[in-house]
């Protein structure tokens, strides 16, 4: 049961979190020698690979699903998400790009309504207007600071929403680190015949690819699947509801990273703007989980995913 062990939790988290924050960096920095696209494919690839001998140790069990079409789906969105992100750090700092990701919980209380039909009251649409407003501070539209790049983490945050909502919905009914297995593997086999058919050498860009480019395209993959399972474990040592707040260190992370790898840090108005939606997204995710109980059902609601 969860909350036997909040602070292995918060630390777990907080170690998720720097893996996060370390994946986008690693991928604005990758994306300098390397497509996109294939840095995409080779994320999810270790993600499946990696994930396949974890479930091996039980047998072939462990790899069975009985909702493909859940587990198709959610893949689906997930990998949409991380297109947008990985393209979207190659047009902006990450700090910035991950404050506006992080209108994830406040999009989930959104589509809630529409689609759930759920009742909220005053306060979360009030955090709904915090939030938004927030992401306008750090975008600051007819600035010229972003332009049109800035629709790439509010798309991969509207993606990564329903990811959750549909996540929520159903996470009952698969084992968790199944379903790792299965977002990874069909990012993998969708993307794979998309490289295949682009123009691009992947054998040439691969077979001389330096050691630190090996390095790079390993740290990706890694951090992508070390993370999430980190989440998983924190999630099942402390309630999501006590350990969403700390999800938004990840921007500090970012920050930081950013400011180590590429000279980048936000201004005072990205500073302020990124604080207003930490607060009102934190605040936002605190109340859709509080009510929640069981790792099961939190695990897979998390705010953030590349």
């Amino acid at each position: 049961m969860p909350g036997q062990r909040p602070w292995l939790g918060i630390g777990l988290l907080l170690a998720a979190t720097v893996c996060f924050a370390g994946l986008d960096n690693a991928v604005r920095h990758t994306g300098r020698f390397l497509p996109v696209l294939l840095i995409l494919w080779l994320r999810y690839a270790t993600q499946a690979g990696v994930m396949a001998l974890w479930l091996m140790r039980q047998g072939r069990q462990g790899l069975r699903t009985e909702h493909p079409r859940f587990q198709s789906l959610r893949g689906l969105l997930l990998l949409a998400t991380s297109a947008l992100s990985f393209t979207a750090v190659q047009h902006m700092p990450v700090a910035e790009f991950t404050a506006i990701n992080m209108l994830t919980p406040v999009l989930v209380t959104l589509l809630s309504v529409w689609l759930l039909k759920e009742h909220i009251g005053w306060l979360r649409w009030a955090l709904v207007l915090g939030a938004f407003s927030g992401a306008l501070i750090v975008m600051r539209p007819g600035s010229g600071l972003f332009g049109w790049v800035v629709l790439l983490p509010l798309c991969g945050a509207c993606t990564y929403a329903s990811f959750q909502l549909l996540t929520s919905k159903l996470a009952a009914l698969e084992n968790p680190y199944t379903t790792h297995f299965y977002t990874g593997l069909v990012g993998a086999v969708l993307l794979l015949p998309v490289v295949l058919a682009s123009p691009i050498d992947v054998d040439g860009l691969l077979l001389h690819a330096t050691p630190l480019t090996w390095l790079l395209i390993g740290l990706i993959g890694l951090l992508g699947t070390a993370g999430h399972l980190l989440l998983i474990l924190a999630l099942g040592c402390a309630p999501a509801s006590r350990l969403v707040p700390f999800l938004y260190v990840q921007i500090a992370c970012a920050a930081l990273f950013g400011w180590l790898l590429f000279g980048d840090l936000p201004d005072h108005w990205g500073w302020i703007g990124m604080a207003v939606i930490a607060i009102c997204g934190g605040t936002t995710a605190w109340l859709n989980t509080r009510h929640r109980t069981g790792p099961q059902s939190a695990l897979n609601d998390d705010p953030v995913d590349d």
